[in-house]
């Protein structure tokens, strides 16, 4: 018999196995020799009383023993199958590619960028000498954006598709298997490029193909039809499938498109900044303590809050994190922010955004929300002064109008100059942050405090343009065989999203063929 029933434990039980049995004989009011096993299905930390607990969704197993769960999929050689082109080795690229295999169609994967490891040097350079290479970067090469910025799983995106399969394809790749019980997963950026080199390994030894340093320069149309792309300006690729998977920062290829006469479209995004704390102060907040219990892990924390019309609100927090320049061209700054796997660096940060709509830059240009986008970010690296450092203020001298007369240590590794941030940022983001942070100081002991930082710019929480397609055959509306796909196109917000998104399109692909 297998029974499933909920149970909490303390933090300091969670890795007792004699403990669990007994706390699962208990609940169930079974003798423990019967319970021959059992599977924990979900795990996540509650925290909102003084006593910090776990709660556990496990399938226990009553007199019969349970048999060993194998998930694997049998990705069949495609080598002379039909190809389809794929833009973008990001998530949604990637597995979009791992989709295509698993159905019988062949992808040619096409990044703009270097692979893993060549990427790490660059991120080097970007780091220590604020140098971008504007076709290797945080945002742009194999992986995507989240290879080095975090590999946080955590998606809502339950209606759109198979979550446990991205998940489990992670760990069939070399992601620990915890991904798939916790309420939050994370992988970790230390872990995530080898994960990421194993998936590329699978479409390669599959017949599938993945190449580096290739950008697409062009999408081929001919009487509303896909006919295939350009690359580097130089050589032609044909097929009459194109998923464009390019992720949010590819505005050349917005460019391209609006230049083509390809319809695309303005979208609202976020913009306002990335906040750090000492970690300590959001366990204390989160744990009611003084000090975290070496029993749990560096405590996150999820704010919002409306100020007048707009919502303010944390995104990406990165707890034991480190806030990263992710510029994907000369004279900007932009910030984001990740974690490793252990999540034990001293600080903790999170984007902190204001909605800005339509009606905030006027105007019909479909691309107008990009540039707007853009001419922030450059006042930005104005502002810091050059070589990636960035513009930054202490929490409370933000909102009381003072410049910092010094700033805190903080994780930004090109640096950080004291400035008066409203100076960079639209009138309406500022006065709007300004009246949500003492709110969130409310809400959470401790966060309000000039022991933080706020860092600008963060401008790329989103897309500020949509390409549009259709809902049922994911194509675009005025051009058969292209699939618009993921955080680039409008459509995913995250790892897992974009993934799923990526194996949508393929699907999708495949119906059209």
């Amino acid at each position: 018999m297998q029974k499933d029933i909920e149970i909490t434990m303390a933090p300091e039980e969670m890795e007792s196995e004699n403990i669990l049995k007994k706390t699962l004989s208990t609940a169930l009011k079974i003798d423990l020799v019967r319970i021959k096993g059992y599977k924990i299905l979900k795990r996540s930390i509650d925290a909102r009383s003084r006593k910090v607990i776990y709660r556990l969704q496990v399938s226990v197993f009553i007199d019969e023993t349970p048999l060993a769960e194998i998930f694997t999929i049998n990705y069949q050689n495609v080598s002379n199958a039909k190809p389809v082109i794929i833009v973008g080795a990001g998530p949604a690229g990637l597995f979009a590619a791992l989709q295509c295999i698993e159905i019988g169609l062949k992808p040619i994967v096409l990044e703009r960028g270097k692979d893993v490891k060549q990427r790490r040097r660059d991120l080097a350079i970007i780091n220590k000498e604020g140098i971008v290479n504007t076709e290797s970067n945080y945002c742009y090469g194999e992986g995507g954006a989240g290879t080095y910025s975090d590999g946080k799983l955590y998606t809502r995106s339950n209606k759109r598709g198979d979550i446990n399969k991205v998940l489990q394809t992670f760990v069939q790749h070399g992601a620990t298997d915890d991904i798939l019980i916790d309420a939050r997963p994370h992988i970790g950026t230390n872990k995530l490029p080898q994960i990421i080199t194993a998936i590329r390994e699978t479409i390669l030894n599959a017949g599938g193909e993945v190449h580096f340093d290739q950008k697409v320069t062009d999408i081929q149309v001919d009487f509303g039809k896909v006919k295939g792309v350009m690359v580097n300006d130089d050589y032609s690729l044909s097929a009459d499938a194109v998923i464009l998977a390019t992720g949010h920062s590819a505005r050349d290829i917005y460019e391209l498109l609006h230049h083509k006469g390809i319809l695309v479209e303005a979208k609202p995004f976020a913009l306002g900044v990335r906040i750090e704390h000492p970690q300590a102060i959001v366990d204390a907040a989160q744990y009611h303590c003084d000090i975290r219990s070496e029993f749990l892990p560096p405590a996150y924390y999820s704010l919002v809050e409306q100020v007048g019309s707009r919502g303010v609100f944390s995104f990406c927090m990165c707890p034991g994190g480190i806030i990263a320049p992710c510029a994907t061209y000369e004279n900007e700054i932009v910030v984001n922010g990740w974690s490793p796997s252990k999540r034990n660096n001293p600080f903790a940060n999170s984007g902190t955004v204001v909605q800005i709509t339509l009606e905030d830059v006027k105007g019909d240009d479909p691309l107008r929300m990009m540039h707007f986008q853009a001419e922030i970010e450059r006042s930005a690296f104005q502002l810091g002064g050059g070589k990636l450092v960035a513009p930054a203020q202490r929490m409370v001298d933000f909102v009381e109008g003072r410049l910092s007369s010094d700033l805190p240590k903080n994780s930004y590794l090109p640096g950080t100059k004291s400035v008066i941030l409203k100076d960079t940022l639209p009138d309406f983001v500022a006065s709007s942050l300004k009246s949500a942070l003492p709110v969130f100081g409310k809400k959470m002991k401790g966060y309000y405090t000039n022991e933080a930082i706020l860092v600008g710019v963060e401008s790329r929480s989103s897309s500020p343009v949509r390409i549009p397609r259709d809902r049922e055959t994911f194509q675009h509306p005025q051009v058969s065989g292209l699939f618009p796909c993921a955080e680039g196109a409008g459509y995913a917000g995250g790892i897992v999203s974009a993934a799923i998104d990526g194996v949508n399109c393929a699907n999708a692909v495949l119906k059209m063929s």
